[in-house]
Parts: C-alpha cells; sequence; structure tokens
C-alpha cells in the first residue's frame, strides 16, 4: 500500500514524521559544517593576549583547539610564547596536542625553551611533551636551553631524559653551543649528565676549540677541568691555543698554556700561535709565548718564520722580541 492509500490521519502522522527526520537531517549537515576560519583565528588571538574567557567559550562553541594558522602555530604555541599559563594549562586540558608542530617543525616545547619559562615547560612535559622532538634546523629543547643560558631549564630536561649526546644539523651538541655562547653554568650540568667532551661539529670542532675561539676563559677551564683535549685539532688542523691567540684571547690563551697546550704546534698551512700572535700584532701575547718556549725557527708552509712575517708587517717590536729569548714562566 503506497503513502497515498494511507487513511487520511495515517498520511498526516507520516508527513508530520517524515518533515521531523527532514529537520534532524538538516541539523546534522549543520553540525556537520567546519568552523569557520576566522573563528580558529579568534582563538589564537585571544590566547596571544591572555584572554582566557574568549579562549574558553570559543572552544564551547566547537572551535578546534588545534586549529593552526598558515605557518602551523596553534593556539597553545601562541600561549607559551605569551608566557601564558593560565592559557597553557586550559587548553591542554581542553585537549590541545602538546606535541603539535609548526611547518618548520617547532613544538609547545621548543617555544617554552626559547621563552624560558620553567613552569611552562613543567607542565608540557607533565602532560606529555616530548623531549627529545627537534626544530627543522635539529635543535631539541636542551640545545636551545643550553645555547640561551637557561641552567634550570636544561635541568629539568635532563632529569626528565634529555639526550645530553644529541647534535644539531651542524653536528653541535648542548655542550657545543653552550660554550660557544659562554654558558658556563650550563657546561658544567652538561658534563655532570655525560656529555662527550670530544665530540665534533661538521667543521670538526670540540667544545673547547669553539670556547676558546670565542675567548670563553672560564668555558675553557671547566672543559679542561673535565678532561678535554687541550691540544685538539679541528678541521684545519689548528688547535685550541692557535685560535685563541689568532682571536686576542690572551686570558684563554694564557690558561691553555698553564693547563700545557703545546705552543709549537702547526695548522695544516704551517701557522703557529707565534705566527698568529705575530700577525695580530699583539705583542704581549709574542712575549707570553716565547715565555712558554714557542719556537721562533719554525717555518709555515710558505716558508716563513715568524719573524719573517714580523718584517713582511713592519712590526720591528715583534721582530725585537723574536730576537730575544724570555726566560721560562
Amino acid at each position: 500500500m503506497s503513502v497515498i492509500q494511507l487513511p487520511k490521519r495515517h498520511r498526516r502522522a507520516m508527513s508530520s514524521l517524515l518533515l521531523l527526520v527532514a529537520a534532524l537531517l538538516f541539523n546534522d549537515v549543520q553540525a556537520a559544517e567546519p568552523v569557520s576560519p576566522d573563528l580558529g583565528k579568534e582563538l589564537r588571538l585571544a590566547a596571544m593576549i591572555g584572554d582566557t574567557e574568549t579562549v574558553a567559550a570559543l572552544l564551547d562553541e566547537g572551535v578546534p583547539v588545534d586549529s593552526a594558522n598558515e605557518f602551523g602555530k596553534t593556539a597553545l604555541m601562541i600561549a607559551v610564547e605569551s608566557d601564558d599559563l593560565e592559557t597553557v594549562a586550559l587548553l591542554l586540558t581542553r585537549g590541545a596536542n602538546v606535541n603539535a608542530r609548526t611547518v618548520a617543525s617547532c613544538t609547545p616545547l621548543t617555544f617554552a625553551a626559547e621563552h624560558g619559562n620553567i613552569a611552562i615547560t613543567a607542565v608540557l612535559i607533565e602532560r606529555g611533551a616530548n623531549v627529545h622532538d627537534r626544530t627543522r634546523s635539529g635543535w631539541d629543547p636542551l640545545m636551545i636551553a643550553s645555547r640561551y643560558g637557561i641552567a634550570d631549564m636544561a635541568e629539568q630536561l635532563l632529569f626528565r631524559g634529555a639526550d645530553p649526546k644529541a647534535s644539531d644539523g651542524d653536528g653541535r651538541t648542548g655542550l657545543m653551543l653552550a660554550a660557544a655562547h659562554g654558558q658556563v653554568e650550563v657546561v658544567d650540568l652538561l658534563i655532570e649528565a655525560g656529555a662527550e667532551l670530544e665530540s665534533r661539529d661538521r667543521e670538526g670542532e670540540t667544545a673547547l676549540l669553539i670556547a676558546a675561539d670565542a675567548g670563553h676563559w672560564h668555558v675553557v677551564k671547566a672543559l679542561l677541568d673535565a678532561g678535554a683535549d687541550v691540544d685538539a685539532r679541528d678541521g684545519l688542523g689548528a688547535t685550541p691555543l692557535i685560535l685563541a691567540i689568532s682571536q686576542d684571547h690572551p686570558d684563554a690563551a694564557r690558561l691553555l698554556l698553564e693547563r700545557g697546550a703545546d705552543p709549537n704546534l702547526q695548522d695544516e698551512d704551517g701557522t703557529t700561535a707565534l705566527m698568529e700572535a705575530v700577525v695580530t700584532d699583539h705583542a704581549e701575547l709574542i712575549r707570553l709565548l716565547l715565555s712558554y718556549r714557542a719556537d721562533p725557527a719554525l717555518t709555515n708552509s710558505d716558508g716563513l718564520t715568524a719573524a719573517d712575517l714580523a718584517k713582511q708587517r713592519g712590526n720591528q717590536e715583534a721582530a725585537a722580541l723574536l730576537a730575544q729569548r724570555p726566560s721560562s714562566p
């Protein structure tokens, strides 16, 4: 029997049922429609300014908690950058992805490391943030904290299992990054945690070579105290002493010599620390090296001695010093 053949009262009931089903289907279609991108942007803006109430209201309206901008940055990441612990906690409670990534592979935890927020870092880790995740350049949170000298954060990350031996895209470890920026407190923490003293980056440099080149004598001391090779060589054969002299860092140079650095080692071009001192016109360093028995008779790959270089440069003071034989220190 067709609907038309049904009694009138039954046809009315059937029509009402069909209308109800149609209304329910329409409502389902409406609910399935994607949230306006403008609302996602509004969520991120609210997170940026710390408007937690608006963030909560938008989430209640159905705005996806992980709605991201064109760079992949979510409201959680923005709240982290804003050092807004309250909004961070709310977003995590509402299901925000603690390990979401931007197009550059940054995560909420790497943002927290960059901004040095210890409390937010702790909350993120408690909620499952991966301490080993890296940015596109290969930096993990520990490397970032090491570079910026955030000792409390580095200690926190190490306690949570961060790897002090990991290296970035250039082969640099957290220890090297800390050494390059003179972060001696973090250097001590990393050494204690088992960082490798003689790891090398793509240029063949160790943490000690990097610290000597930058003139961070206190980092040089910490590394030598831990047993770093005082005569390590980089990819071009230069030693920490040669680098310290070439960059005019007398404190680091003196410390290296006091710890047994060989003043007569030569790089692949035959250059010695003494030659570097002549080239940099640093009389104090020339005196220092000669007092540690640096040999002025050594020649470089061009067959030139330190005295020859002094003559070429017209440096009469250096030439006079090289003609002397100062007593040992």
